[in-house]
């Protein structure tokens, strides 16, 4: 598994015997990558920063804010 970063998102991951990756969040199992998506993803983050592997596994299972979330906030349904 790997190590809590200072830009930690909650996300590690871990390489199975057979070469799948393992995304985790929170200690939960977010997503699997199989193949050369695993493969991918192991280079990646060989090669970049703590914080870059947080984010891309953040990308990679779909749980990240998408930019809308302030405006969201002031929509009148959601204004109480």
């Amino acid at each position: 598994m790997t190590p809590p970063s200072n830009d930690d998102l909650g996300f590690s991951h871990r390489t199975r015997k057979n070469g799948d990756v393992e995304l985790l969040h929170h200690g939960k199992l977010a997503g699997t990558l199989r193949g050369a998506a695993a493969q991918d993803f192991l280079a990646e983050v060989h090669d970049g920063s703590p914080a870059d592997a947080q984010q891309l596994m953040a990308r990679l299972t779909g749980n990240y804010k998408h930019g809308n979330e302030r405006t969201a906030a002031g929509h009148p349904r959601n204004r109480r």
